[in-house]
């Protein structure tokens, strides 16, 4: 599938996420096309995700589940260089978002990354460890003077999510929706198999993917 450019003239780019499965549930199918497309693709995620009530997992299994589905859902998807950090889940919001902006620079920079992918502002559900994470991803972005893209969701989306009762929701009207992509979906939707602690049980996600369709929207944070 060719991406819509200009995402198709990046060589290489990083994803920034709070938790495991946050790069496929959200990010997934724009990095499928990225990866499809040419691009190397690498990804930080910050947390263990131990803090999740979805499924059955006591909270000693949690940590250390999602941990192993990370690790297989980023061989789906093609990412090629994936740092798993250890803050608490919840809590990303207390961390200096210097310190974290300092642990994308270290994968960034190697990597070659002229493009840094993430959650849009308000981290599309309010998640106070999304919104931190953002806020890292663009603190990188501005010391490696490269863009940064915020994936979001079409206004007509979050409002049909929030009127069916998923609360939190918040998306970016046509005016502000910079860039629209056409997805294939089938190596995302092989990445959330991965992440089955979360996804299982888990209708809000199902159907936030029917309602988008074959499309992505994401708008230029920087």
């Amino acid at each position: 599938m060719t991406l819509t450019p200009p995402l198709d003239s990046f060589r290489s780019v990083m994803a920034v996420c709070a938790h495991p499965d946050d790069e496929s549930f959200g990010l997934g199918a724009l990095i499928a096309e990225l990866v499809e497309g040419g691009s190397r693709v690498g990804l930080v995620t910050f947390t263990h995700g131990e803090a999740s009530t979805l499924g059955d997992l006591t909270p000693e299994e949690v940590g250390p589940e999602r941990v192993g589905e990370l690790s297989a859902a980023t061989k789906v998807l093609g990412i090629e260089a994936a740092s798993l950090l250890d803050y608490p889940d919840g809590r990303l919001a207390e961390v200096p978002v210097e310190e974290l902006a300092d642990h994308v620079v270290r994968v960034a920079e190697p990597l070659g990354a002229d493009c840094l992918v993430t959650f849009d502002r308000g981290g599309i559900t309010g998640h106070p460890d999304h919104c931190r994470a953002t806020d890292a991803a663009l603190a990188a972005a501005e010391r490696l003077q490269i863009p940064a893209l915020g994936w979001t969701l079409p206004a007509a989306v979050s409002c049909r999510l929030r009127a069916e009762g998923a609360g939190g929701f918040v998306g970016r009207p046509a005016a502000e929706i910079d860039v629209t992509v056409t997805v294939d979906r089938r190596r995302q939707l092989a990445a959330i198999a991965c992440h089955a602690s979360q996804s299982t049980a888990n209708p809000v996600l199902w159907r936030r993917l029917e309602l988008q369709g074959s499309q992505e929207a994401c708008r230029w944070l920087r």
